[in-house]
């Protein structure tokens, strides 16, 4: 069974909603404000949010940002009347996944409810490989040559950009938002979780993956070229 978060401030919509998944074998929770939707989010274990984007308390848009910078990767489907482009990129930008807009089927609603489960589930059991180096986002593990590595929680979180970009540059906006959202973290600060995780992930073996492009930021891969 799915457990969903019904982030919605307008009783009728969220009723009929709620009647509609719940029939349907999914086990629903509901806030109606931003505020109370952001910590339901943060403090529960839900496999999808269906998020409104004009909420009180806290606007839609905010709420998945919030929700994104506290490194929560549960799946968002936004839903909203604004169906222009740009709204549609807006809420991408934020960190929603999907976007549905009202007024909508039912039955599309939950169909985009299980594609964005079990696109989520996929992206979860996938092991991230460059060279020997091995990173399980769903384990939280790392391993090179077969040897597994201790790393802190903003060396995994830097790794598994670097390594889903590889062999592509990420910049040090780019890393420093993953690790402290829009508003945090300095370079200095930065520089140094690249170096202690430079120190565990290649120091010890005879091929350096970590590369340094001075002054824009920082690349995984097997070559300085690559």
């Amino acid at each position: 069974m799915l457990r969903i978060l019904l982030i919605e401030d307008q009783r009728d919509i969220a009723a009929n909603i709620w009647d509609y998944l719940e029939h349907r074998g999914f086990v629903m929770d509901h806030a109606g404000d931003g505020a109370l939707g952001l910590r339901m989010a943060l403090e529960g274990n839900y496999d999808v949010i269906v998020l409104d984007l004009g909420l009180p308390k806290l606007d839609g848009l905010d709420l998945c940002r919030r929700l994104r910078e506290a490194q929560q990767d549960v799946p968002v489907l936004m839903l909203t009347a604004r169906d222009t482009l740009d709204d549609k990129l807006e809420g991408f930008a934020h960190g929603a996944d999907d976007y549905l807009v009202k007024p909508f089927a039912m039955k599309e609603l939950e169909a985009r409810i299980r594609a964005l489960h079990r696109r989520h589930r996929l992206q979860q059991g996938e092991v991230l490989r460059v060279a020997d180096l091995a990173l399980d986002p769903a384990n939280q593990t790392v391993e090179r040559g077969g040897q597994r590595l201790a790393l802190t929680r903003a060396g995994f979180v830097l790794l598994e950009l670097l390594m889903r970009r590889s062999p592509h540059l990420v910049r040090h906006a780019e890393l420093a938002q993953a690790l402290w959202g829009e508003n945090g973290g300095d370079i200095a600060t930065l520089h140094t979780h690249l170096s202690v995780l430079r120190s565990v992930i290649d120091r010890p073996f005879d091929t350096r993956l970590l590369h340094t492009v001075h002054g824009f930021g920082y690349r995984i891969a097997e070559s300085v070229d690559a």
